[in-house]
């Protein structure tokens, strides 16, 4: 037995070998912008409150309790979706589940965009977050299960790319749009992606998980190129297939889990908890509060998040995930800090003039920063570590963590300006700065790992 680990221990290094060089197909790069164009409307529905809040309280008589349940709808109803993504992805395939997903989508945003009530209102964005919730775990699951280790980082992280560009999208339309045609502008890719599933392939991995073993290696060589040599890739997935069993959510809790089970669960908490959230959500009341025009600090919102997240996408693979999330959470605690700042002294003599230049530094700063790296790296971090046997339970679990503790911070954050705007801003940078420490101690560096050698137990990245 333990000659047989070591040849496919030593095989799967002969394998490393050969795909650092692999090459990046046109179909490679389709499929992935298929899949990653769902995102784009997960970033419209991320900001879609930011800059509407005030015209959709005013059109619907919505008091400021009633906007924060429609706010926190979104986190709650992608709670409901992360529940069944990782099982639906398993059952039904990466594609179907896309498919659903773009189902809730739709008919959530045509509800908003229609919506004579508070009632429709509510259950728009009910919709749209069970569709984005299965979109959160589908997306970077399905794009590292098709790319080489080389650029899986970097490929995966377009998912965070195309959220910013729906962020920044919406953003900027809200000075000037109204918030049902910008509803509809939410529907846009996701018709992109229903059409566009049906020219790109099925995940390798789940098609050999399956069974389908001619069938994942007809989908390697077409995402790998005529040319290549798939052979030793297939024999690794199917080596890896073949050694592993379905786990129920009882055994995720076992000993060999721990680490697994800490890192994923411990950094969506943080992600969340630090604030996201609700700054994402309500950007447009914070400069408000602030004292800084709000329809300036949201167009320069607009302008600057994208590029962030184009550098967040170059760096993943030259620094390395672990760095890059440290550097991220130390951006966030300083922001956080600066936010803290202007809030307390706002109104103290000598300070009136800085502070609304200050509050618009901090939130400039914390999107910029989680842009670069807390936005995407908890959900790619998690598409790495989890082996194929608990991804199903442990992506769900993950999952339900993030969406069950944003819905928290979204409904609590404007009661919590209310309370203390210096405070709440403190207590998302406590939160930023223990996320550095988690980092340092626990998380694993996977960068230039294939899904298969990070389960290796010589490899010593998850013991």
């Amino acid at each position: 037995m333990e000659g047989e680990n070591s040849n496919i221990e030593n095989g799967l290094l002969r394998v490393n070998i050969d795909e650092t060089s692999a090459k990046i197909t046109t179909l490679l790069v389709f499929t992935t912008f298929i899949i990653v164009s769902a995102s784009f409307t997960f970033g419209v529905a991320l900001g879609y409150t930011a800059g509407t809040m005030s015209s959709i309280m005013e059109d619907l008589d919505l008091s400021i309790a009633q906007f924060s349940v429609f706010g926190s709808l979104l986190t709650f109803g992608g709670m409901i979706g992360a529940i069944f993504s990782a099982k639906s992805a398993d059952v039904f395939g990466r594609k179907m589940t896309l498919w659903l997903a773009e189902g809730f989508c739709i008919t959530g945003w045509l509800a908003i965009a229609l919506a004579k009530n508070i009632i429709w209102l509510d259950l728009g964005r009910f919709f749209v977050g069970i569709g984005v919730g299965l979109i959160s775990y589908v997306i970077p699951v399905y794009i590292a299960e098709i790319t080489p280790k080389n650029v899986r980082g970097t490929f995966t992280f377009s998912n965070q790319l195309l959220q910013n560009c729906g962020l920044a999208t919406v953003y900027y339309l809200g000075n000037f749009m109204s918030w049902r045609k910008i509803a509809l502008i939410g529907i846009i890719p996701c018709l992109i992606q229903f059409f566009g599933l049906f020219f790109i392939p099925e995940s390798p991995r789940w098609l050999a998980r399956e069974g389908g073993d001619e069938e994942c290696k007809v989908v390697l060589q077409k995402l790998r190129g005529k040319e290549a040599d798939v052979m030793k890739e297939t024999r690794e997935i199917m080596s890896c297939v073949d050694a592993t069993a379905n786990v129920s959510m009882g055994s995720l809790f076992k000993k060999k889990y721990t680490r697994q089970l800490t890192i994923g669960v411990g950094l969506m908490l943080l992600q969340q908890l630090s604030g996201s959230a609700g700054i994402s959500y309500y950007a447009g009341s914070i400069f408000e509060l602030a004292g800084f025009p709000s329809r300036v600090g949201m167009t320069v919102l607009s302008i600057v998040v994208v590029p962030k997240a184009v550098l967040g996408l170059i760096l993943v693979e030259r620094w390395g995930r672990r760095p890059l999330l440290m550097v991220s959470a130390l951006g966030l605690c300083l922001s956080c800090i600066i936010l803290a700042l202007s809030f307390g002294l706002k109104g103290v003599p000598g300070f009136v003039n800085f502070t609304p230049t200050m509050a618009f530094i901090g939130v400039l700063t914390f999107n910029m920063m989680f842009a670069a790296g807390l936005g995407a790296l908890p959900w790619i971090i998690m598409s790495e570590i989890f082996p194929m046997d608990m991804k199903a339970v442990a992506g769900s679990l993950v999952a339900i963590t993030n969406w069950f503790t944003g819905w928290i911070v979204s409904y609590c954050f404007n009661f919590m300006l209310i309370w203390s705007q210096s405070g709440t801003f403190s207590i998302f940078a406590m939160i930023s700065g223990l996320t550095i420490i988690f980092a340092w101690c626990l998380v694993p560096e996977t960068r230039g790992l294939s899904l298969e050698e990070i389960q290796l137990p010589h490899a010593n990245i998850l013991s």
